[in-house]
Parts: C-alpha cells; structure tokens; sequence
C-alpha cells in the first residue's frame, strides 16, 4: 500500500488484507537507522559448541584439529545453518574441527587460529551467496547483513569462497582445501556472474581449492574425510559423487559427457546455453553422466555424478545431532546474529523441490527428488524447542523448499531417477505424479497436538497447483483452519501466460481458481482470511504489455504490493541463463529479456501504480505500449491525466 493510500478492504480474495496480523518480513536493504529483529536466547556455554579458539580446542584435550571450517556466516549451531550440519556430522564421525567464522581477508593470521589442520580446510561462503548477500537486484550495497552479529555489514568479502581459499594459500601451500555450500556448489561450472555481466570461470579455476562439495554434502564429506583420513592425498580424490575437481587430462575420466569449451562458451551463448541444459538434464543422482568442462588441453574441470539423496533414516540422524539450537556466546553482545530468529522455532520437514522453477537454484543444488524427515523426528525436535524459555506456543513453519511436498512425485523415480527432459508439474500436473496430502496433514495434526504448542504456522511456500491436482480438500481445509493467521503467501509470481510459461510457472487460471477455493473455504469456516501473492517483475518473457497485464490483474484485485521483487540473475538456473543469451536453454528458442534499468523501473512501477512517485514512469510505459486508454478517469484506468 502506498504511504498515505486508504486502507479499503480488498475487492477480491485474492488480495491481502491491509492490516492483518502476520509475522513481518525484514526488508532486503533497511535504511541506516533500522535495528536488526534481535531476541536474546537462553545463555549457552561456549564448551556447548565447538571450538571457534585455540584456547577452546586445547580446553578439549585437542592440539591439533582435523578440520578447520571457514565460513563467511557467523557461527550459530543451528540445523538450519550449513556449517552446522557439516562440522557436527564430521565430530560424529570422530573427527576434531574447529571454526573460523568470518576471518579477516585481510589477514593471514586470522586463517591460521588453529595452525595447519591434519587434514583439509572446509570452506563456505555461508548460507547465502555473498554476492548477493552484499548487493541488491539492483547492484547497491545493503546496509545488513542477517548472518553476522548485529546484523551488521562487511563482515566477509565479496565472492567470499575465492577469497577465503586463496587467503589459506598464503600460508599453506599444500594443505587440501574443499569449497562447499551454496556459492560455490552453483559456481561449480563456469557460469554466468550478473555483477560483472559476463561469464566466469568454475570456482576451482580461480582459487587454489582442490574439490568442490556441492549439493547438500552429508554424503561426500564424510567420504572426503575418510578419504583423507586413510592416507589418500586430494589428488587422489576423484570417485566421491557429490564433488567436482581439476584434471591435468582425462586419461583416467571415464563415461563422461565432454561440454563445450571455456573458449567455445566464452565466443557463444548459444554454445554456453547448450552447455547449461546438458548441466540441467544430469542433475539426478541415479540418471547423471559425470561432466567434463575443458579449459585447455591440460586443465579440465571434472564434475561426478550427484551425491545420492539421504534416507529417511539417515535424515533422521542428521537433526539428532547435538546441537547448541543458539548462537555463539562470542556474539552476545553484539546482540546475536538476526538470521537465528527465523528459524529457531521452525521444522525443517524435508528437501528437494520438484516444482522446478526457473529462477530458482533449488533444482541445482538440492536436487528434485523430496527427501522427507519421519515424523517421530520431527515431533522430538518440536519437544526440544518446547522446553526452550523463549518458546510462546508457536511453531512458525513446518516445511522447506515447498511446504506440502513430503513424498516423491511418482514412485519410479526412486528406482530410475527423474526424467531429463520432462516435468514433473509443468505445463500441467504429470498423469504418473502422486498427489497426497495425507502425511503432510497427519504430520500438522500431531505437532498442533503437542502439551504447550498454541499453533502451527505453515509459512514456507504452498505449491498451489500441486495442492489443486488433490482432490482431496482436507489439507486446504485443515491449512484455513489450523495454520494460518490471517494471511497465506503464496507465490503466483504473475499472471502472463507468457511470463508464466518463461517462469516453469502453471497458467494464471490455477491461481485463480485456488483463489477462489481458498476464499470458498474461509467462507466456510467462517473465517476472514486473505492471500498475499508474490510478483515478480522484469523476469525474461516479460515485456510492458505482460507488465501492464500484472498491473491491471492488480487493479482488479484491489492490492497493490508493498515490495515487488525485480528478477535476480543468481547463478546457475534456467532464468538466469535466459537473462545472459537471450534463449531459452532447454529449447534454444529465443525469449525478449528486459535488460536496461529504465525497463526494469518501468515495469515495477506498473505494478505499484497507485504510488504517486511512481506516475511518471507508469504514464511513460503506457504511453510507450500503446495503452492510454489506460489514462484517464473511468474505473478501469490506472492513473488519471496529469493536470497542467
């Protein structure tokens, strides 16, 4: 809503409420004077956590650690954090690792705090790429950074896993480096960077690293570790799935798919987008060729096939680990580190996403087949969370990637992997796809059941189109009723069948006819509940016509969006290769992408016309596609003619 616009009730349910009660979402880049949404929790001991000092580590009896992790996130020992899950996995296996979170680039000395470890350094840039963790869509500095204490900014370079890595090489030389986490595992291959508006090269060809972990790496780095700790050198690691690496020559590389060359991709983007979709279409664990990526005729870069996905069971094991559920207590006071609140009182149920959006890296890095945690774990973490001083009765999500996606699309996938060249719900719902809700509903049930649980939110994104291709309403009914407070946000992301179709995204009719069983169902219950629709303006597909379409869908809806998100060429997805060679990957068909700032302003303002700052611009862009008509004083208009 516009500052000073009339908070008028909405005119279809599909709009938001003006002024419901729901949990606030922290803008991408708060003014200067903005605080961070810091809680204090219950004081932990620092031998509750593993050693971020010398000191600490010779505290355990320990004079030299195995490992040393860096990361680019402060340390929270929390399961939603990667550092965490990696460095408590590899101490249940009997391995001593000590943390460095968010050393001095600057500064060797601040690398070396444990002195050389016996067997690698771990390296992430955290759990977030720090690219864009630092810098807007639009390429401006953000003032805070959620992953650091106080949320304050600067604490980690700029594509902190080349800095980090290269930093370690200063001082040792020898020592086996492994990158890891999300940075590094989409920037395993070359890639196309949106900051400098050109293709890089694979991570390991800029920094001194000798394997990436990518995907979610349970599995690899324990077999890394094992590996090393057997008497194996880094060069010697080239079998462990899940793992990238650097070849002087492909005598010993076999079954693999030669990509294009740097030179070829780097001359054409026809070649680099052929090369991306032969990268999409061996993403399965069971399905995918090992990958070679030539640089010259002596430097290749050999990706292996995917890790295989984990059990249920051996989900299971990785959120029994012992956590601290908290922040260091080196961060007190500093006032703790922002991004722990999101997620302290949420369950991470499961992993992998089938929905296979084209903005979204979730297909690349964790893989489209749902890994689902049983219930009985999930209900003893909830227990835990419980007994917790600062718990009010309130679970805010139970989810993941995709909130119902809880089972495997279809049940051969197990067995024969995904398919390569179809989907799963995309242009429509696939006839062999199972569509269940019933273990996500019995899943809610017995967590809303919990002694001192008020309520349980379901907040993580709700696949609308999955949910319509159920016949069974239960879980519709059961989300109005139970687990929602006000306002559901879902993510239609626009309503172009054109756009919509660039997205991987189902027809706008799917929306609208959720919408329409949504506020069924709320009627129903007799309950006064709305919902909150994400946009997305400027994706490729997206011209002034589809964005003056969004705009009057927005009028007829009776909601203007406070925040609108441009489209965000993160690194390896589908979109993002659309934005950089102007094709689609998949089918090489050309797609219009707007590019220039102005466009990109042009379209966000349509979809925020009631904002008088945003008037000229609307005015320009209807003028611009022909639509005047659109100016002037009949209901349908979305602005009024300027007066002299």
């Amino acid at each position: 809503m516009a500052k000073g616009e009339s908070a008028a009730k909405p005119k279809a349910a599909g709009a938001a409420k003006p002024k419901a009660k729901a949990k606030p979402k922290a803008k991408a880049a708060p003014g200067p004077k903005s605080k961070p949404n810091i809680k204090p929790v219950a004081k932990r001991l620092e031998s509750d956590f593993l050693p971020m000092t010398r000191e600490a580590a010779l505290a355990r009896g320990w004079d030299q650690v195995d490992f040393v992790y860096v990361s680019g996130d402060a340390y929270v020992d929390h399961p939603s954090f990667g550092h965490a899950i990696i460095t408590r996995l590899l101490e249940a296996h009997g391995y001593r690792v000590g943390i460095i979170a968010q050393p001095d680039w600057n500064d060797p000395a601040s690398i070396d705090v444990f002195g050389e470890p016996r067997l690698a350094f771990l390296v992430s840039a955290g759990n977030m790429d720090s690219m864009v963790n630092h810098y807007t869509v639009a390429k401006k500095r953000r003032r805070q950074d959620a992953y650091s204490p106080g949320g304050k900014a600067g604490l980690r370079p700029d594509r902190a896993v080349v800095a980090y890595v290269n930093l370690i090489r200063r001082t040792h030389k020898k020592t086996p480096i492994v990158v890891g986490g999300i940075e590094a595992s989409l920037r395993r291959l070359a890639h196309y960077d949106y900051w400098s508006d050109k293709l890089r090269r694979s991570v390991l060809m800029d920094c001194g690293a000798d394997l990436v972990s990518f995907g979610m790496g349970e599995r690899s780095i324990v077999e890394i570790a094992d590996a090393l700790a057997s008497g194996l050198s880094a060069s010697d690691l080239t079998f462990i799935p899940g793992t990238a690496y650097k070849a002087k020559s492909l005598d010993h590389v076999y079954d693999y798919e030669l990509l294009p060359s740097w030179q070829e991709i780097s001359a054409d983007k026809l070649a680099f987008a052929r090369s991306f979709a032969i990268q999409y279409e061996n993403g399965d664990a069971i399905t995918a060729k090992r990958l070679v990526e030539p640089y010259s005729a002596t430097e290749f870069v050999v990706q292996n096939p995917p890790a295989a996905p984990l059990s249920t069971s051996e989900l299971d094991a990785v959120y029994r680990l012992p956590f601290a559920r908290a922040w260091h207590p080196a961060y007190d006071e500093a006032g703790g580190v922002p991004a722990l609140a999101e997620v302290k009182f949420s369950l991470a149920s499961a992993r992998g996403c089938f929905g296979e959006c084209n903005f979204c890296a979730l297909t690349f890095h964790q893989g489209r087949t749902i890994q689902a945690r049983s219930h009985d774990s999930l209900e003893a973490e909830a227990r835990l969370m419980i007994t917790d001083p600062e718990f009010k009765g309130y679970i805010h999500d139970v989810g993941g990637p995709t909130a119902n996606f809880r089972i495997p699309s279809c049940a051969k996938q197990l067995e024969h992997g995904v398919c390569a060249r179809k989907r799963c719900l995309w242009p429509k719902p696939c006839r062999q796809m199972k569509v269940d809700h019933k273990d996500y509903v019995a899943l809610l049930r017995r967590l809303r059941a919990l002694p001192g649980v008020k309520k349980v939110f379901v907040r993580s994104g709700v696949r609308f189109d999955y949910l319509m291709a159920d016949r069974d309403r239960t879980f519709l009914r059961e989300l109005c009723e139970h687990h929602v407070s006000g306002q559901l946000k879902v993510a239609p992301e626009h309503v172009s069948d054109v756009v919509l179709s660039a997205m991987g995204k189902p027809a706008g009719k799917v929306y609208r006819e959720f919408a329409e069983e949504y506020r069924k169902t709320n009627r129903e219950l007799g309950k006064d509940q709305y919902l909150v629709p994400y946009l997305m303006s400027s994706h490729p597909g997206s011209g002034l016509t589809e964005a003056i379409e969004l705009a009057e869908y927005c009028r007829d809806l009776g909601y203007m969006p406070e925040q609108v998100q441009d489209f965000y060429p993160t690194p390896s997805t589908i979109s993002t290769c659309m934005y950089y060679t102007g094709v689609n990957p998949l089918t090489l068909e050309s797609i219009y992408v707007p590019k220039s700032p102005h466009e990109k302003a042009l379209q966000r303002a349509l979809i925020q016309y009631r904002d008088p700052k945003n008037y000229d611009l609307v005015a320009e862009a209807l003028r611009k596609a022909g639509r005047t008509d659109l100016i002037g004083y009949d209901e349908k208009c979305l602005i009024r003619p300027k007066r002299r």
